[in-house]
């Protein structure tokens, strides 16, 4: 007697899921906003992800590419991303429109260690489009406001035509449980009445720290980062609760196609957040 045999069919993990974009305009003169839902309402609700980690973004005839989810798991069924038009794939979701559908495949990589941070001081350090992965995590912190300690934000952009989320920023500094300053390199309209210079000079407005109750998160551009950290350092808050968002040429997301490697690291299974040790033992991270 023959036994048939059962097969048992597993999701392909490069499938991605359509989307539909339900919201889109301009941050930036080169960055958009994009809020989408999963069509199907289901998945939408029961997509699941950390602050700080990201989603694969396709679409059809022009590629797929990485991109940082910007919402908070805390307001579950809708995400955003921020985009930069930087190539053809970027260039192709610029042309999109709301109601226009995308491929959308993750989460992604292992995001901020929320569990280790809760009833920490949460000191958030962004510049540029380092604002879009801090972003979700600043308003987790702010929706579970009562987990969590001081929350600091230090926002800076070159000037404040390219400040992401500086209208949505500027309305957070009115919250008396947020200590947000703001600053830009220079002011191009003589308008501007926040702090003037690049984000390290905003770290002297900062009332007293406390060391081994702070997580740091930092997430900028690369020339960033060493000055950043410099201060970090001054501050004296340890080399582990210092936490680095980064993004580094990842291709399929699952650890397969090699792109993102660093000797035995792979920065979309083990990134894209790492501590300050992990940057100084493996410095080719930024």
């Amino acid at each position: 007697m023959k036994v048939e045999k059962k097969t048992t069919l597993t999701k392909n993990p490069f499938l991605p899921d359509p989307a539909r974009i339900v919201r889109v305009y301009p941050l930036t003169q080169d960055v958009k906003f994009f809020q989408v839902r999963l069509v199907d309402i289901n998945k939408a609700l029961a997509f699941q992800y950390h602050p700080g980690q990201f989603a694969m973004i396709s679409i059809l005839g022009a590629g797929e590419a990485p991109f940082s989810i910007s919402s908070t798991p805390s307001r579950p069924g809708l995400l955003e991303f921020c985009i930069r038009k930087t190539g053809t794939i970027t260039g192709a979701i610029f042309n999109l429109k709301e109601n226009d559908l995308i491929g959308v495949r993750g989460p992604y990589g292992n995001g901020f260690p929320i569990e280790k941070m809760l009833g920490k001081d949460i000191l958030i350090v962004m510049g540029g489009l380092g604002a879009a992965p801090l972003r979700s995590v600043l308003l987790y912190c702010l929706d579970n406001r009562d987990q969590f300690g001081r929350v600091i934000l230090l926002h800076g952009a070159k000037c404040p035509a390219e400040m992401i989320f500086c209208q949505e920023f500027q309305d957070l500094k009115k919250r008396e449980d947020l200590e947000c300053y703001l600053t830009v390199d220079t002011d191009d309209t003589g308008q501007w009445e926040d702090n003037i210079g690049v984000v390290t000079t905003l770290f002297p407005k900062l009332k007293a720290i406390n060391p081994e109750q702070t997580v740091s998160l930092v997430c900028g551009p690369p020339v960033m980062y060493k000055f950043v950290i410099q201060e970090l350092l001054k501050l004296q808050i340890p080399k582990d609760q210092i936490l680095m968002t980064l993004e580094r040429r990842m291709k399929c997301g699952v650890g397969k196609c090699g792109h993102c490697a660093i000797d035995y690291i792979y920065t979309c299974l083990d990134g894209p957040v790492f501590t300050y040790w992990d940057v100084i033992h493996m410095r080719e991270l930024i």
